[in-house]
């Protein structure tokens, strides 16, 4: 939806096409981070791509704001990455360092804090929390109002969204593409494939390549409670309601999103050594989805070179990568580059490479 807007705002004729309620949708079961510190790990671009976004944030909140009147909750103090022992504070250290002293990396902006100065920033923190990183351009947001707001302002924009239109078939035709859904037949001069997991069977159907694989997550949301988080934390976070989300689980579970005790309890038992006061709230939901994970971890942008006019977006962060996806990834796109010059990184080009032997 965020590329559809940032395309509908280029004032071009845009459709959606998207699956039913039940399909797997990470949009609807996401934590709602805008993260950077840790990301570009052997991909420094990636770590950029990243920064941008972050940076861009504020913009497509505002803009959503304007056009929409619906707040999506845009907090960005900084977050925090807790650690609960010397040698997690000292391999966290050295992880971060390693990200940051890559060639074309962008300084990252970040700094390790101990006991004393974590609690300064999260006086609830407990006594185990041997320290943290720091990162000032981390936040999060409301990821369901996110959604409801990119809906509302693609719809002023004449843009049209069919639910319920899984797509089965394209065939290029003659500079056109002619897709086959589950409720119609469409054709247009450009099309986008940011269908998610859906992408690993549209993208050989236009000559491209999605390796994609489902990575389970799964969360607990407390009772809604008094704020005492000023600072977002890399595997808690309260939202703007007042509840809290507690998420630390990636688990390859292929399409299976079920819950168990035994990975919540595990995610439960290190959310308390964090914030002990979490011991007394109520758990009122859980549940699992499904990450868009591609073969290396990292985003995939591209664009059809047998079908020029077909294009491809696939990543894990979607949320975080939202505002690039409004903002410069359809300016990109609308041009029709081939490939798409400023993020050849991104290329589905990486994994031709031939494994060693």
């Amino acid at each position: 939806m965020a590329i559809a807007w940032g395309l509908a705002g280029r004032r071009r004729k845009v459709v959606v096409l998207d699956g039913g309620d039940l399909d797997f949708r990470a949009s609807r079961g996401n934590f709602a981070l805008v993260w950077v510190q840790s990301k570009g790990a052997g991909m420094p671009e990636y770590g950029c791509w990243t920064m941008q976004s972050s940076r861009l944030w504020p913009q497509l909140a505002s803009s959503l704001n304007e056009q929409t009147g619906l707040d999506v909750c845009l907090r960005k103090p900084g977050g925090l990455h807790l650690l609960l022992s010397d040698r997690e504070l000292e391999n966290r250290a050295n992880a971060l360092k390693r990200v940051h002293n890559q060639p074309g990396m962008e300084a990252l902006e970040y700094e390790m804090l101990d006991h004393g100065q974590v609690e300064k920033m999260l006086p609830q923190i407990g006594p185990e929390v041997a320290g943290a990183s720091f990162c000032s351009q981390d936040g999060h947001v409301n990821a369901l109002r996110l959604l409801r707001a990119l809906h509302v302002a693609f719809a002023r924009l004449g843009g049209e969204y069919r639910s319920n239109h899984l797509v089965h078939r394209i065939e290029p035709r003659g500079g056109e593409f002619s897709l086959s859904s589950s409720n119609g037949v469409f054709t247009a001069q450009r099309l986008v494939l940011a269908a998610g997991l859906g992408n690993s069977r549209l993208a050989p159907m236009v000559g491209l390549n999605a390796p994609v694989r489902p990575q389970r997550g799964q969360i607990i949301v407390t009772e809604k409670v008094a704020p005492f988080m000023n600072y977002v934390v890399h595997t808690i976070r309260q939202t703007d309601e007042g509840g809290v989300m507690i998420s630390d689980s990636v688990e390859e579970a292929d399409y299976d999103t079920s819950i168990g005790t035994e990975v919540l309890s595990i995610m439960a038992a290190r959310a308390v050594r964090m914030f002990p006061l979490l011991a007394g709230l109520n758990v009122v939901r859980c549940w699992a989805a499904l990450r868009v994970m591609p073969q290396d971890g990292f985003p995939i942008y591209d664009q059809s070179q047998s079908c020029p006019g077909a294009f491809i977006a696939t990543c894990h962060s979607g949320v975080t990568l939202a505002a690039n996806h409004a903002l410069v990834l359809p300016a990109l796109i609308d041009s029709g580059t081939t490939p798409l010059q400023d993020l050849q990184a991104f290329s589905t080009k990486r994994f031709d490479v031939p494994a060693a032997h």
